[in-house]
């Protein structure tokens, strides 16, 4: 049997804390538990790279030159983690390594050199990563996470946007540009175009600046939302809320524009038939999918406004926008906006985001605001200022996670920030409990909050935004 190796005393340690000299981590295997995540890190000049792979396992890197601020802050990017370094904390030499296929523990040692660390777990939050050279006590400064834009644009695909007056059609243009239009919203006159490589998509890009007809944006990815976490036990949370007999005429509709939301949900009563934009989903019973997760958590919010027993005209139209695809993208997000205001959606929960800021999103969502409709969207799961879209539009209420102690450490706190709510959920699906975290949740339960609010009173749009700004502030943070 392997004897562990001798490990030398670290300063400052505390009950709880992983700590780790970077050339034993892997002997030890307390960091390389907490390393069990899949990320890549952005290069910063063609030749580099940092990537985790195989569930956070084996990491592979091409690193030229970096100081140790750099390799903190691609760290801090392809981990999420808080990381945090002793003031003048310096490396012997610029960190140049090449390897592939190395352990975790293996490959920190490789880049952190003689420096020491310390990962603190946070619940249901990115763990607090410590470099020093001295004593954990003395990582004090933190690390800013890089500035790179987050937005991931599909590399291979463009949307074109029609301009007023324009006489070349879009299956012209295409046809022109050896690209097939995908998909369409004829009303806002917004095509999506896929070329053969990256590099099509690119020269068409050039080509179309100046064109008198189009302009072309791009289409960018949004991840598949987490999924719920299975509790071991749980008292259940009863929801006395019912259906009332309205006629279609007299509901108040809430689309919910996620994944598909499963019909054997306990509340699929007030559930309208679902519209798709991403074809046909297989989701399957075993377990709940994100649209269903915020299908029950906006219930919980709408149930907070009523009397036990009371009737409700609410009724929520699920919109698929991911089908069964690990992605969707901002065109598809616009298409299942569309469809959600012509089903006569007064509240549009988006409990997703991205980096991208896409003209085509901005444009459908400005066209229903104009209509009294109202956009809740979450602000993002990272604890940066960074805007998030859709969020980030100044007709869309941004919700974060937080409440009276605070904003949760993994919520995003820009100043496009509107409300903070409850980042957590509690739903249940065949029988069992799940645990649900983020700001979709959050926004999920906002959601519900407004479709009690102006199905009760019958307020604006903007009476609603108003009352849930006054009762939802944002802790220690600005806004809009």
């Amino acid at each position: 049997m392997p004897v562990a190796p001798k490990e030398r005393p670290l300063a400052g340690a505390q009950p709880g804390w992983y700590l780790c000299p970077v050339n034993h981590a892997l002997q030890t295997g307390l960091c390389l538990a907490l390393l069990a995540l899949a990320f890549v890190a952005g290069p910063t000049h063609a030749a580099d790279k940092l990537v985790w792979r195989g569930g956070g396992e084996r990491v592979d890197a091409d690193i030229a030159g970096w100081t140790l601020p750099q390799l903190l802050e691609q760290l801090a990017d392809v981990t999420g983690w808080q990381v945090f370094v002793e003031p003048g904390t310096r490396l012997k030499q610029p960190v140049s390594v090449k390897f592939s296929n190395l352990s975790a523990g293996d490959a920190l040692g490789r880049m952190l050199g003689e420096l020491s660390y310390a990962v603190l777990p946070q619940p249901n939050a990115p763990a607090k990563l410590f470099v020093f050279r001295t004593s954990v006590g003395d990582a004090t400064q933190p690390v800013r996470r890089r500035e790179a834009a987050k937005a991931k644009p599909i590399a291979d695909e463009l949307v074109l946007l029609r301009k007023p007056g324009s006489k070349e059609s879009a299956d012209e243009l295409a046809k022109r540009l050896g690209a097939k239009v995908t998909g369409r919203v004829d009303k806002f006159g917004a095509y999506r175009l896929k070329f053969a490589d990256e590099d099509a998509a690119r020269q068409a890009l050039t080509s179309l600046n100046g064109n008198s007809d189009f302009e072309a944006d791009y289409n960018y990815a949004i991840p598949r939302p987490t999924f719920a976490d299975p509790l071991a036990a749980s008292s259940a949370l009863p929801l006395t809320l019912k259906p009332d007999a309205s006629a279609p005429a007299g509901q108040l509709v809430v689309g919910l524009v996620d994944q598909p939301v499963q019909r054997n949900s306990p509340y699929s009563e007030f559930l309208l038939p679902g519209v798709s934009v991403a074809g046909d989903a297989t989701p399957g019973d075993t377990s709940p999918t994100h649209g269903t997760s915020m299908f029950e958590t906006l219930m919980r919010g709408l149930a907070s406004t009523q009397d036990k027993g009371a009737a409700t005209s609410v009724r929520v139209l699920p919109v698929d926008v991911y089908g069964n695809a690990d992605t969707t993208s901002t065109f598809d997000v616009a298409r299942g906006i569309v469809e959600a205001l012509n089903a006569g959606a007064s509240i549009i929960n988006l409990s997703l985001a991205s980096g991208g800021d896409s003209q085509l999103l901005h444009n459908v969502i400005s066209k229903g605001a104009e209509r009294g409709v109202l956009f809740i969207a979450a602000a993002g799961n990272e604890p940066t200022t960074l805007p998030n879209y859709p969020a980030a539009y100044p007709e869309v209420l941004a919700v974060t996670a937080g409440g009276k102690n605070g904003l949760a450490s993994y919520a995003n706190r820009g100043e496009f920030v509107d409300v903070a709510a409850p980042g957590s959920s509690i739903i249940y699906f065949g029988g069992k409990a799940y645990l649900v975290s983020g700001t979709s949740s959050s926004t999920a339960f906002v959601s519900g909050l407004a479709a009690g609010m102006k199905s009760s009173t019958g307020a604006s749009a903007e009476a609603v935004t108003s009352k849930l700004k006054e009762v939802l502030t944002v802790p220690a943070t600005g806004g809009k």
